[in-house]
């Protein structure tokens, strides 16, 4: 997240582009946090690179960038692109028919990062997360983990905002059942909390994920 001291984004994006390697070094690593999380629980063994390659596409691709958006749906959209062409390698070693977006990354192989958890209620909401398509699990994670617009979702994931809003939907539908279906012994009080308020209870625990 951006803090409240120092240039924004767009005067840090305007000098690197100028060729002020420094203001890109700040302007990534004000980043970092944000890319670590929209990789860690959908490609936990490829974190590094894949967080690599999303800047080096950034750094080639950041003449075409006219600020019509801001820096972040931008980095956004090309770490969605980079996730996407990972997991369809994937996809394509495990011989899956399916579309990669119906898959999950549990479909795909990809292992559990067992570092992320340190509380019951955050295994559960992970494992359920890795259990959904991984379109739906895409937007979710955007929302919820990001806090990110459906207009800025929209424009990451290229299509109608109205249709993020209905994927929305689909996604925590998707994700209230993989919830139940993932649950085991000693996770009877995450899923009650989770009944009551959903929203409330997963961005408590997507915000504690962070804590400490």
């Amino acid at each position: 997240m951006q803090s409240g001291d120092g240039p924004s984004d767009s005067e840090l994006f305007e000098a690197w582009a100028r060729g002020d390697a420094s203001a890109g070094s700040a302007l990534f690593d004000r980043h970092f946090a944000s890319l670590y999380r929209f990789f860690r629980n959908k490609a936990p063994d490829a974190v590094e690179d894949l967080i690599q390659e999303t800047m080096l596409a950034c750094t080639k691709a950041k003449a075409s960038f006219r600020g019509d958006s801001s820096f972040r749906t931008y980095l956004f959209t090309i770490a969605r692109h980079e996730l996407y062409a990972h997991l369809e390698s994937r996809r394509r070693k495990a011989s899956r028919e399916e579309e990669l977006g119906t898959l999950s990354v549990a479909d795909l192989g990809t292992s559990p990062s067992g570092a992320l958890a340190r509380r019951r209620d955050q295994a559960l909401l992970l494992r359920a997360l890795r259990g959904i398509p991984l379109d739906l699990q895409v937007v979710l994670e955007l929302a919820f983990f990001e806090d990110l617009s459906g207009s800025e979702i929209a424009e990451i994931v290229g299509i109608p905002e109205g249709t993020v809003r209905s994927r929305l939907r689909r996604a925590k539908e998707a994700l209230r059942e993989e919830l139940e279906r993932q649950a085991t012994a000693g996770d009877e009080a995450a899923l009650a909390e989770s009944r009551q308020d959903f929203d409330g209870w997963a961005r408590e625990v997507v915000a504690s994920l962070d804590d400490g």
